[in-house]
């Protein structure tokens, strides 16, 4: 055995568990989105992310991977690589293209989730199984191909380590889309000037769901290395976690001081934003600056909420500022501090140019082809579910069960067709 053939099954079997660390944040985005909404619509929410992760890596590794990681094409598009077929050579690895293509696939399912939590209660479960299409075969791999897979904005020196712009950024901005498009909840915004607060059903779950992302992040940041034995991953580790903790004790101290209570929903939201913050320069800034990242990130997150308010813009579970205003700003950040070309560590302007160039582009990218998409999508089917289904809870009216229940350990199939009956005549 080689010492090349010996890092390889080291890189590999990295690759893989990090890999398997990011698909658990799908019990993780789960749990939180669960935990944020309705009773009535927690089924709901379990299968989106059941369709995210079934449809979407069927959709990426068919057509999605081609286009992120094809052969390139005029800086746009990836050519090849459809199905895992053709030559990818041109992809400089030490590992399996298979191994390469299952964290990639992990990367994509948390794409679609993002955009999961900001339409919650009120799409149509089938125009979202559309969207999920669309999202991890087209929107976000044409996107991924212009930073990573070699186009354009790789050309122009745009850095994003693990995902602040293409992955949060993107997918946050998708979600205001999504969210704008199909319209708030019923009862949310009931008269002018007010808003109506629909109480999370289970803050422990949602809770979970937090720390569970936290645990996955390790894997998404420090697994970005691809390699076992690369040096920085004890440092992306550490600034990690001391991004999503400054990210949390921000909007703790910041509620508690400013309301005379710690707001829990803040706080959960605060760490992820802290966490998406500094996932874009986890390999390029130093442990103060992630410090700095995260404690603004919490407070941009608070903002973007207020925003989301007042523009009567109805976000569930926080996805907008969480993914999109703390993704931006760790994109922009990455500029300013990275020690490798940043603006305050005597790099010049250039990166931060770049970085704010891509930036725009992703963000426009991301909203507008969401935006037309769903467009598109409701012609052929409503992309809102009805008023009636919506009462109800997408959980009977969808998916035909909820999520508890207090009915004995068994029951007659007969009485559990003639209770879904009742549902139906209730719905007419």
């Amino acid at each position: 055995m080689t010492i090349e053939t010996l890092n390889a099954g080291l890189d590999t079997i990295w690759v893989v568990l990090t890999a398997a660390m990011i698909l658990l944040m799908e019990g993780g985005f789960a749990l939180l989105e669960a935990g944020f909404v309705r009773t009535k619509n927690n089924v709901n929410i379990i299968m989106k992310v059941f369709a995210d992760i079934t449809i979407g890596t069927l959709c990426y590794f068919a057509v999605g991977f081609g286009l992120m990681y094809g052969t390139d094409l005029f800086g746009l598009v990836g050519a090849n690589g459809f199905f895992l077929k053709g030559d990818l050579s041109h992809i400089d690895l030490t590992i399996s293209i298979d191994a390469y293509w299952l964290f990639q696939g992990a990367f994509v399912i948390a794409v679609i989730s993002i955009v999961s939590g900001a339409v919650a209660e009120r799409i149509n479960f089938r125009a979202y199984l559309i969207f999920v299409v669309m999202m991890t075969a087209f929107i976000y791999p044409v996107a991924g191909h212009w930073i990573w897979g070699g186009g354009w904005l790789n050309e122009l020196g745009m850095q994003d380590f693990a995902g602040s712009a293409v992955i949060h950024a993107l997918g946050g901005f998708s979600a205001l889309a999504a969210a704008i498009v199909i319209g708030p909840r019923a009862g949310k915004f009931p008269i002018a000037g007010t808003s109506s607060i629909s109480l999370p059903s289970n803050l422990p779950l949602a809770s979970v769901g937090a720390f569970l992302l936290w645990f996955g992040w390790f894997g998404f940041n420090a697994g970005s290395t691809l390699q076992a034995t690369d040096g920085r991953i004890g440092h992306i580790a550490i600034v990690t976690m001391l991004s999503a903790a400054s990210g949390g004790a921000m909007t703790l101290l910041y509620t508690l001081f400013r309301y005379g209570r710690s707001d829990a929903p803040s706080v959960i939201n605060g760490s992820l934003a802290g966490l998406v913050g500094i996932t874009a320069g986890c390999a390029f800034v130093s442990d103060l600056a992630a410090i700095l990242i995260g404690g603004i990130s919490g407070m941009l997150m608070l903002a973007a909420t207020s925003w989301l308010e007042v523009r009567k813009i109805d976000d569930p579970v926080g996805a907008f500022p969480v993914h999109a205003a703390s993704g931006m700003w760790g994109t922009i950040a990455l500029g300013l501090f990275s020690t490798e070309g940043g603006l305050f560590t005597g790099g010049g302007w250039h990166l931060l140019g770049v970085q704010s160039l891509g930036l725009a582009v992703l963000c426009i990218w991301g909203f507008s082809l969401t935006w037309f998409v769903f467009k598109i999508i409701n012609i052929w089917v409503p992309t809102r579910a009805t008023e009636e289904d919506e009462e109800l809870g997408l959980d009977i009216s969808y998916h035909g069960i909820l999520a508890t229940h207090t009915s004995p350990e068994f029951i007659k199939v007969e009485d559990y067709v003639k209770q879904d009956e009742k549902a139906k005549d209730v719905r007419l």
